[in-house]
């Protein structure tokens, strides 16, 4: 790893309390980038953000004021973010659609669309009076590839890829770049829990069957991604999306 890929950068990571969004903030961290880790657990975030010396903040990404607080709070602390990783989201149960509760969808899509949005609003201002900057969506591969029962899941992240590439037209000549990032199935507290929190089960029935490598993939592989993507070694990449899913799309 260059530790000084992020040197003089400001990051900014929500759902940074745990699992994707807490590896991101320490390998975020490692490179030299000053860290604000926030997550609706204040108390996860608290934690992650002692561990990589940063602030930790309590947010619900779904809250527009909420986010504008926030970005307000760290841009007071440690400067205006010019990096923005939005990785807060919520997994619904698996079911068929018409048996999917209306505020089941309601709430999928508020924090896996409209918390980017939200974040994304927050910042953007911030980052063009900085000159500049990078936005990493964490999305997933179900944004291209459709899986049963997960639907809302689905559609919500289709809906990054759009919202990213419409950002990445906008502010192209502002020197700010959004792409995403998409994970397969990734060995985490999460998924564990969609097998009853058994994550060597998840390993067999999940990694082993989904991805032609055989295997979930590790945090700290998704946490390289997002820093090829915040860092300059991107620099002329803007717009796309990053398969990081152990070949499951192409099985």
């Amino acid at each position: 790893m260059d530790t000084h890929a992020l040197a003089g950068r400001i990051a900014l990571i929500t759902g940074g309390g745990s699992g994707i969004g807490a590896a991101i903030a320490e390998t975020f961290a490692k490179a030299g980038a000053s860290v604000a880790v926030a997550d609706i657990d204040g108390d996860g975030a608290g934690r992650v953000a002692g561990e990589v010396g940063g602030i930790g903040l309590t947010l619900d990404v779904a809250d527009p004021e909420a986010c504008q607080t926030a970005v307000g709070r760290v841009t007071q602390k440690l400067g205006a973010p010019t990096v923005l990783v939005c990785s807060a989201a919520v997994f619904p149960a698996r079911v068929p659609l018409a048996d999917l509760a209306d505020d089941v969808w309601a709430r999928a899509m508020a924090v896996n669309v409209g918390g980017h949005f939200n974040m994304c609003k927050a910042c953007i201002p911030r980052m063009v009076e900085a000159g500049g900057g990078s936005i990493v969506h964490v999305s997933s591969i179900m944004a291209t590839v459709a899986n049963h029962g997960q639907t809302a899941y689905c559609a919500s992240k289709g809906a990054i890829t759009m919202l990213s590439r419409g950002i990445a037209l906008d502010y192209a000549d502002k020197g700010i770049r959004s792409n995403t990032i998409q994970p397969g199935g990734i060995a985490t507290q999460g998924m564990a829990d969609l097998y009853g929190g058994d994550l060597e089960r998840a390993e067999r029935e999940w990694g082993a069957v989904m991805h032609p490598m055989g295997r979930l993939g590790r945090v700290d592989e998704i946490a390289a991604g997002a820093l090829f993507l915040a860092s300059d070694a991107s620099s002329f990449v803007t717009g796309t999306d990053l398969p990081v899913e152990g070949g499951y799309s192409i099985r």
